[in-house]
């Protein structure tokens, strides 16, 4: 469990990037995603969480 709060603080790290450095186009980015179907939106974080495991299953 020690690479829990490192790893959570690198998320935030990345998350917090955008809104910092571009907060209009990243307001443009938000509305556009609230904005697309739902199993569009449900299929892409799929394929997101799919894609981190794999990274993460051959990176570690």
């Amino acid at each position: 469990m020690d690479w829990l709060w490192p790893a959570l603080a690198i998320v935030l790290i990345v998350e917090g990037i955008g809104p910092l450095l571009f907060p209009t186009r990243w307001r443009l980015y938000l509305l556009q995603i609230s904005q697309m179907p739902t199993n569009q939106l449900r299929q892409t974080g799929g394929v997101l969480v799919v894609i981190g495991m794999v990274c993460l299953f051959y990176l570690s």
